[in-house]
């Protein structure tokens, strides 16, 4: 039975990781399985908090907790994603299976079954992030629009599996492999490095490091996540500012940009033509250098591109 760990890094998230440790107690696998949680430079009850989750939801599983305080320099969630990542690594061994995900989300009860459906040793499962219900009454707006980004993204991802499918990624698929739910075996983990000690962007970085190594990104629907809408989040450059982003345009009665479709035909006509011509490695080192598409075109509702 292949051996499971799931890994958080957490700081200051006494507020949400509760009903993180709630969702997790509730999975309805028959896979044991592990939790590895590093909270690090932490001022409130992020650690108690945790600890009397797991007793007051009747929790079956093994929660493994450390405590870091980091330097200035390294005090992010590249350092910290790396502590829990490796806590899970030592606890499953090299065949076993690491699962990260954040201190504030809710997976759905079925959550660790739908990626272990998945999971083969050469394989990084990312998992679609949804936003989670419990606050849509907080802020409506930002949901409303959060429909219309899953409209145009799901165009994209159509331009692209009829320009340049991917043989182990076939549609129907959606397009997120983010810290909130990314899975990996632990060897492939050790053989991309660990996660790279970034500020922000680790988790994409580690995505593209398990790819050179030989990794294939799989997005399958039945893999998701709810994750918090807050506006105010613990990661630079994370999730809560998009959601900054997303409040500030609706507020303002904008319109958010987004890079045209033609863009996106383009783009993935180079990926079909250089995945052709180049190593796994060397596409990821040319595909990072290119430039970022413009943002050219109003974000379109989605009748409009339905």
């Amino acid at each position: 039975m292949t051996q499971v760990c799931i890994c958080v890094p957490a700081r200051n998230e006494a507020e949400h990781i509760g009903r993180l440790i709630e969702a997790l107690a509730l999975q309805g696998t028959r896979t044991p399985f592990a939790v590895a949680i590093c909270v690090n430079n932490s001022s409130d009850a992020t650690y108690t908090v945790a600890l009397d989750a797991a007793q007051r939801f009747n929790a079956r599983f093994p929660l493994k907790m450390i405590q870091r305080k980091f330097d200035p320099v390294f005090a992010h969630v590249g350092s910290a994603r790396r502590a829990a990542m490796d806590l899970g690594a030592e606890l499953v061994g090299p065949r076993g299976l690491l699962i990260s995900t954040d201190a504030d989300c809710r997976p759905p009860a079925d959550w660790v079954d739908a990626i272990l459906a998945h999971f083969t040793l050469d394989r990084i499962i990312g998992g679609r992030i949804e936003l989670d219900e419990l606050e849509a009454a907080q802020s409506p707006e930002i949901f409303s629009l959060r429909r219309r980004f899953d409209a145009y993204w799901g165009t994209v991802r159509a331009i692209e599996d009829a320009i340049d499918p991917v043989d182990w990624d076939m549609p129907p698929r959606h397009g997120d492999h983010t810290g909130a739910s990314l899975a990996l075996s632990s060897d492939l983990y050790i053989r991309a490095g660990r996660v790279p000690l970034l500020r922000t962007g680790e988790d994409r970085a580690l995505v593209e490091a398990a790819t050179e190594v030989g990794g294939k990104l799989v997005h399958p629907n039945a893999v998701w996540t709810r994750a918090s809408s807050r506006t105010a989040g613990r990661a630079d450059g994370g999730m809560s500012a998009d959601m900054r982003r997303w409040l500030g345009c609706t507020r303002r009665g904008d319109t958010p940009f987004v890079p045209a479709l033609s863009h996106w035909e383009a783009r993935a006509r180079w990926r079909f033509k250089s995945r052709r011509e180049m190593s796994a490695a060397a596409f990821v080192d040319a595909e990072r250098a290119l430039p970022p598409l413009p943002c050219d075109m109003p974000l379109p509702e989605p009748a409009a591109i339905s």
